[in-house]
């Protein structure tokens, strides 16, 4: 075991000009400005939802310290070399396993070693990418030993995840010490994803047209779920799920609302043995069936290649030296700690005999990493992990165990040194590879950990490189091919999921909004009128406080047929508590901001931060709120809560591009918005009551409707029905210039879809329009009022009826693929 020797990040600061500098920054804000600081990081965090998947499968916020690590602009050179080497070699290494395969015949590498590794996939192991470089991306996770040297600890080759963590990371960090951060000549992260862009282009097969490109990931559910999503913001990129994509005559193709888009790249977020339910896994609903066909066939490439898995094989670590050697002609120049493959009769017995001092890993990882750290394991663990490798050895490598350097993180009680890995990424472009200007370091979670790890808690560092003095040429990237100027300004549509996603994003903002208002309007009846027994307010509050829970559909509510309502009527407050605070209660407030959430978060690749920072300061507000219990203040929390679906709308309004993005957003606001206006009226205004109890109602409604001012204003000048309640339904359902009324709601929903267009959508939503255009308000408040309840019921059950044929139009899935598996046959590979 290498001991760290009280090796800190921190004390080689003093080592250099900016490092002093910094550390002199670092001191003059004290314990207190250091505080301030993590505070900020964390409250910048939230703000940009910026989310990790934890072990329960729950979204939980990235965590960051706020001091970065500082390298200099000669050290990273010669890191970049050695990481520039080391992808080069594992590239090299894929190449002959795809080809000659020189290294298994000249026992450079044990063929048990390659064949025995479940990144081997033998459907796709001839299946080469177009250019020089079949691993076009590559991470890899270093540390720094007793003496200062970075040693290298793994190699991430599947399907490298952290960059977009790299960037969100940075993003933060440069704002909370935004004074440092623009005092040092650093070097900036940007130009990495555009020479990424550049070395994805350069691995599509042969097009006459501009490649394109969809980011395949299992989905919003993913640990990384987040780091997809702003690699696909940051490269341009769609991110598609499996549904979204299909094969046909030979090719894939993306789903869109429109229409299909032809596929040349693929880089895949999902490992290999799943993205295939035909030729590879067949239980896989993460892939496409057909894929790997496609790739050997050269119409699509699949980056990182279905094989480049293989690579990460920790039992390859003793052969690498050799294989450097043989077939880059050059030592390797970063290290790795000394390591052994059990399937070695010789290190066999070396890592039996010493397996209390050792890290043991399978040579395969699975859906869950085994990391075995001798020293932390038991004497009945030591005995199972012993039985298990002397069973399979093959199956088993060993590593020596490193103490890390350790780096200084910001607590409550002070500066604390933690364990610190750093993981660093490379992309290959114009036949070499480039390396991001200092990665993103992790430092372990608590004192006594050795397993440095998301999962376990680590936190996330910024890693500022100082900008060399003397610069070198800078990096010209090649032209993509020449677009044609509608290329240049047309989009390739919404995926029938992205459309999805987002049309009820705008459906649970709105339906958020409006409970908000009907929240506050109930809430203020109640405090008014709560204790006046068989008055006109008592009256209007409790018809509100009925139509409340037939907007939301919440039961038992304060209905009368509704088991208990008398009693919740009596005492309405902790219902509407709930109604606000619950979100496991359907149709509450923080039920439909949760839902609104998540709907969000499955199209976080084309919404804002902004939109993300709004979200989730609602989301904090909801829980500060449940933690007041009882003594919360309803009207308030209802109206932050108000404010924030407002901020959200006023967001699409004056920031969307009018695309399908806006238009599918627009439109589930524009439904939601029609669908419970129609419902409040009919579950208020339909029924008869007292002359003062009317006008108590007609007001709450108006405030519901966000109206009261236009109808007061009107009713004192004149013009309208000279019947308060015939006015309300007026500018409420008819009025075409009121954006709250039904029928403004359903033009602007028309116009919304005119980018995509559907006749039988336009059709169905114009018959209701004009329906609407028919009603004489004042009739109905004189003679047959009861009319206006079936009207309402009517155009509400129309409504359901459009919103279905939206959904069937615009956001079908594909029916689930099925894949039959076939005996082996026998005789060795095929």
């Amino acid at each position: 075991m290498q001991e760290g020797g009280g090796f800190d990040e921190l004390s080689r600061l003093s080592a250099s000009a900016r490092g002093r500098t910094l550390s002199a920054e670092i001191d003059a804000m004290g314990h207190h400005g250091l505080r301030a600081r993590r505070r900020d990081v964390r409250r910048m965090v939230l703000d940009d939802g910026v989310t990790y998947g934890a072990p329960d499968g729950t979204q939980v916020p990235w965590k960051v310290d706020p001091l970065p690590i500082l390298i200099e602009s000669t050290e990273w050179e010669r890191l970049e070399a050695g990481l520039t080497q080391r992808a080069r070699l594992l590239d090299a290494i894929l190449v002959d396993l795809l080809t000659e395969r020189r290294t298994l015949r000249e026992r450079l590498l044990p063929a048990e070693l390659v064949v025995g590794h479940e990144g081997f996939l033998v459907p796709a192991a001839r299946v080469l990418l177009p250019g020089s470089r079949q691993l076009p991306m590559v991470a890899t996770d270093l540390a720094r030993t007793a003496d200062g040297s970075w040693c290298v600890m793994s190699d991430q080759t599947q399907s490298p995840s952290g960059a977009g963590y790299a960037m969100a990371t940075r993003r933060i960090v440069s704002r909370a010490l935004d004074h440092i951060y623009r005092s040092l000549p650093l070097r900036r992260l940007r130009p990495f994803f555009d020479v990424m862009q550049m070395g994805l282009l350069q691995a599509a097969p042969p097009t006459d047209t501009v490649p394109q490109v969809v980011l395949l990931t299992p989905g919003p559910e993913s640990e990384t779920a987040y780091d997809q999503a702003l690699l696909s913001t940051l490269l341009g990129h769609p991110l598609a799920q499996s549904d979204d994509l299909l094969m046909r005559d030979g090719k894939l193709w993306l789903r869109t609302t429109g229409r299909l888009h032809h596929v040349d790249i693929v880089q895949r977020r999902v490992d290999a043995a799943w993205c295939d339910s035909l030729d590879l896994r067949t239980d896989s609903r993460l892939g496409v069936p057909g894929l790997v066909a496609a790739a050997a066939r050269g119409s699509v490439s699949v980056v990182n290649p279905f094989t480049a898995g293989v690579l990460e094989n920790p039992g390859l670590f003793p052969y690498l030296p050799g294989i450097a050697r043989a077939l880059l002609g050059e030592e390797l120049v970063l290290p790795s700690p000394d390591a052994w493959w059990c399937g070695d009769a010789t290190s066999l017995d070396h890592v039996l005999g010493h397996l209390d001092k050792l890290v043991v890993r399978p040579i395969s990882r699975g859906v869950v990493t085994e990391t075995y750290m001798g020293p932390e394991l038991d004497g009945a663990t030591l005995g199972t992990l012993r039985r298990r490798i002397t069973e399979e050895p093959w199956r088993w490598a060993a590593q020596e165990i490193v103490q890390p350097s350790t780096a200084p993180i910001v607590t409550t009680t002070g500066l604390v040194s933690r364990p610190m890995v750093l993981r660093t990424f490379a992309v290959a472009y114009d036949g070499d590879y480039h390396v991001l200007p200092g990665g993103m370091a992790r430092v372990a979670g608590s004192d006594d950990s050795l397993v440095i790890t998301n999962r376990a808690g680590a936190l996330a560092k910024d890693v500022w490189v100082v900008e060399a003095e003397t610069l070198g040429p800078p990096l010209v990237l090649s032209s993509a091919p020449t677009r044609s100027r509608r290329q240049q300004t047309v989009l390739p549509r919404l995926t029938p999921r992205g459309a999805g996603s987002l049309y009820w994003t705008g459906r649970y903002s709105e339906r958020a909004q409006s409970t908000a208002r009907l929240l506050n309007v109930v809430e203020n009846l109640v405090e008014d009128n709560l204790t006046r027994t068989d008055t006109p307010g008592r009256t209007a509050m409790v018809a509100m406080l009925v139509a409340l829970s037939e907007v939301t559909t919440v039961r038992p509510g304060f209905a009368s047929a509704d088991p208990g309502s008398a009693e919740r009527r009596a005492n309405p407050l902790p219902l509407l508590r709930a109604l606000l605070l619950d979100p496991d209660l359907r149709g509450s407030l923080a039920h439909n901001a949760l839902r609104m959430t998540r709907a969000a978060q499955e199209v976080r690749e084309v919404l804002s931060l902004d939109t993300f920072g709004i979200l989730n300061r609602l989301q904090t507000t909801l829980v500060e709120a449940r933690a007041l219990g009882d003594e919360v203040h309803i009207q308030d929390v209802a109206s932050h809560a108000m404010e924030a679906c407002l901020a959200l709308s006023g967001l699409a309004s004056e920031s969307l591009i009018r695309d399908s993005i806006w238009a599918f957003l627009e439109a589930g606001r524009r439904m939601e918005r029609a669908q419970l206006t129609v419902r409040l009226l009919r579950n208020t205004l339909a029924a008869e009551r007292s002359p003062v109890a009317e006008a108590l109602v007609t007001e709450a409604v108006l405030r519901v409707g966000d109206s009261l001012i236009t109808y007061r204003r009107r009713m004192a000048a004149g013009v309208g029905s000279a019947i308060p309640a015939g006015e309300a339904v007026h500018l409420l359902v008819t009025d075409e210039t009121n954006p709250r009324s039904v029928v403004y709601s359903l033009r602007r929903l028309i116009e919304a879809l005119a980018e995509t267009p559907d006749p039988v959508i336009e059709g169905a939503v114009n018959a209701i329009v004009d329906r609407l255009g028919t009603i004489d308000t004042d009739e109905f408040f004189l003679t047959r009022r009861v009319a206006l309840f079936d009207l309402m019921a009517d155009v509400e059950t129309d409504l359901r009826g459009v919103s279905e044929l939206i959904e069937a139009a615009y956001f079908e899935q594909q029916q689930a693929s099925r894949s039959f598996s076939v005996p082996e046959i026998q005789g060795g590979w095929r």
